[in-house]
């Protein structure tokens, strides 16, 4: 390998050293391309999660409505939803009437809603009630998500956070065994070379693939030749999926379905993806909260469906698991400003051809609220417990800590 070479490894892609730049999200794609399975192997058709975070705290009462208790009308005398709108999952209950998609994965036996979900003792502040579901852990101080503790029982198995603009990587997957890359798109992953012109990027691109077909060398300058290599050819495969992939239904042009519409290329692709972490929002509808709620929910039910319909024209409709939370409710009542504050219980929804579907556990009473606020019934830890243990076949006490009773959200 000659001097200019080893320059060339030293100073391009964006002047970051290979084996630094080795070190951040792209080593994953050299990770990726040597422990990705063929498709016909164990491993390659694992199941997969997607979280999806209701960001600010989703008003749940406005999400799964019990539109026949009087009560619901007295508390909400401007925000109430109308029985002849409303998505009837039941006599009692239905969905808000922006939920159209979801509504049609119930009557594809795909939608599983778990009502009155929440914790002890709630707090209703954004940043530690965020922490304790991130987390999953009710303890002051917290740094690793239970996410990331789940990864340690996956080992190899690549996962990402889908990210949109100056968005952090979330806690929930603090603590993995190795970064998990955020990403806006595929490019994110693309090679990137430093070269100013077209000559220059051609000659480089050219040096990277003569160090792909060199052996026979070991240590470090080998461990560079591999690395160069694999996180090239994981990026030209990358590259050829973004533009090759058709979706097998339309994806809305919303934030949201754009991210997930990435999830279902990464997912098609075969890298062996089993995580993906999805932030939607934001639902801290304090005022006003009608048009925006609508328009919240509209989205969410739109890209979900879309998804859900892709991944499973695609033949993964029993692989995939979606997963919906916020990190609380809002108050029963509504405030004077036609807006909700922040509350506790809130219903989550999971989204799969191997959920349990319709509702799991009754809907909080709306006459024995707890300081304004509708009452949990089902801690959040036992549907995390249910999905670790039945799903992703990590074990549940390792990850949070004790044992949760599984929330019944699977088909038996």
């Amino acid at each position: 390998m000659t001097a200019n070479r080893r320059d060339f490894l030293k100073s391009s892609l964006g002047g970051v050293g290979l084996i630094g730049w080795s070190f951040g999200a792209p080593i994953f794609l050299s990770r990726t391309a040597a422990a990705v399975p063929a498709a016909d192997k164990a491993g390659a058709k694992d199941t997969i999660l997607v979280v999806i975070e209701l960001t600010g705290g989703n008003d749940g009462l406005n999400t799964v409505i019990p539109f026949k208790d009087p009560e619901y009308v007295k508390l909400r005398p401007t925000l109430r939803q109308l029985p002849t709108q409303i998505k009837k999952i039941n006599d009692q209950l239905g969905l808000h009437p922006s939920l159209t998609g979801l509504a049609e994965l119930l009557q594809d036996n795909a939608l599983c809603l778990v009502q009155g979900v929440g914790y002890p003792n709630p707090n209703q502040s954004h940043f530690r009630s965020m922490d304790i579901w991130q987390s999953a852990s009710l303890a002051e101080n917290v740094s690793e998500g239970w996410l990331g503790r789940a990864l340690k029982g996956l080992p190899g198995a690549p996962s990402f956070h889908l990210k949109s603009n100056n968005e952090s990587s979330p806690l929930a997957l603090d603590g993995a065994p190795a970064r998990v890359p955020s990403i806006k798109t595929l490019e994110d992953f693309q090679l990137q070379l430093a070269a100013a012109s077209g000559a220059d990027k051609k000659e480089q691109r050219d040096i990277i693939e003569s160090v792909a077909r060199s052996n026979g060398n070991s240590g470090l300058l080998d461990f560079v030749q591999r690395t160069a290599s694999n996180t090239y050819a994981s990026s030209r495969r990358l590259q050829e999926i973004g533009k090759n992939y058709q979706p097998k239904a339309p994806y809305p042009n919303t934030p949201l379905a754009s991210r997930l519409k990435l999830a279902a290329q990464l997912i098609d692709a075969g890298l062996g993806a089993r995580l993906f972490y999805v932030a939607h929002g934001n639902f801290d509808t304090h005022a006003t909260q009608a048009p925006t709620h609508a328009n919240l929910l509209t989205q969410l039910s739109e890209a979900v469906t879309a998804f859900f319909k892709d991944v499973a024209a695609r033949g993964h409709r029993d692989r995939v698991l979606v997963m919906t939370f916020s990190e609380f409710g809002r108050r029963a009542k509504e405030n004077g400003s036609r807006g909700t504050d922040h509350g506790s219980a809130a219903p989550m929804f999971l989204i799969g051809g191997k959920v349990k579907p319709g509702l799991v556990g009754k809907h909080p009473s709306l006459t024995q609220l707890e300081f304004g606020n509708l009452k949990h019934h089902t801690d959040f830890r036992q549907v995390y417990a249910a999905i670790l243990d039945k799903w992703l076949g990590v074990s549940s006490k390792e990850v949070l800590g004790a044992e949760f009773k599984h929330a019944e959200i699977f088909k038996s």
